[in-house]
């Protein structure tokens, strides 16, 4: 066995949505309704609502990450009948972009179990993708000395309800807290400037979930 099957998990998948709701009271039954068909396809919420800080671009003003044990498994959870029912129960008080993404194939350390992680929930539109390779090198090393992990980030997508940017990334911090510092820090700021130059960018910091799961 090499070191690489030791510490690499399988790929997973992501629901990564921002939403709109008009009417926070009709929206409930859908939030009610989705949980047992995510759990049924082992699904889990790493982002689910709570108040995020836009560092660029724009955002809708509810966002939320599920993790599935694979792509597969995220795109049957969305395709799955009892799922595309809750749709119904949403649409009507909500306007949503949905994609699913395909993770890597990188060790995934959960936080501190008295600490919530953050997440950096990252859309782009790259004009010079030469060029960008120069930031996302730098921005790699920016992450890393903030332990940050690297869930999903330019894998497969499936833009399954809305509209979307053609690169999507989720980052995970071991706090809020390290989310902030490592956008602010210099060497991100840094990787930043190239991105401006090369790139169209969304990104918004978020707390993670820390309620009940389901299943």
């Amino acid at each position: 066995m090499g070191q690489d099957a030791a510490t690499e998990v399988t790929p997973k998948g992501y629901w990564v949505a921002a939403v709109d709701v008009v009417d926070d009271v009709g929206y409930g039954p859908y939030t009610r309704a989705n949980g047992p068909v995510i759990g049924a396809h082992g699904g889990r919420f790493l982002v689910r609502g709570g108040p995020f800080t836009l560092m660029e671009g724009r955002a809708r003003t509810r966002n939320v990450v599920v993790e599935f044990p694979s792509f597969a498994a995220a795109l049957a959870a969305y395709r799955d009948p009892a799922y595309q029912a809750a749709i119904d129960l949403r649409r009507p008080y909500s306007t949503a972009d949905l994609i699913v993404l395909e993770g890597g194939p990188v060790p995934a350390p959960a936080a501190p179990v008295d600490v919530v992680p953050g997440y950096w929930v990252v859309r782009v539109s790259v004009r010079d993708p030469e060029r960008y390779k120069a930031y996302a090198a730098l921005a790699t090393e920016a992450t890393a000395a903030f332990n940050g992990t690297s869930l999903a980030r330019g894998g497969r997508i499936e833009i399954v309800e809305g509209t979307a940017r053609g690169r999507n990334v989720v980052t995970r911090f071991p706090s809020l807290e390290a989310a902030v510092a490592c956008y602010r820090s210099e060497i991100y700021q840094r990787a930043l400037a190239i991105r401006q130059e090369v790139a169209e960018a969304d990104l918004l910091v978020i707390p993670g979930y820390d309620g009940p799961q389901p299943g």
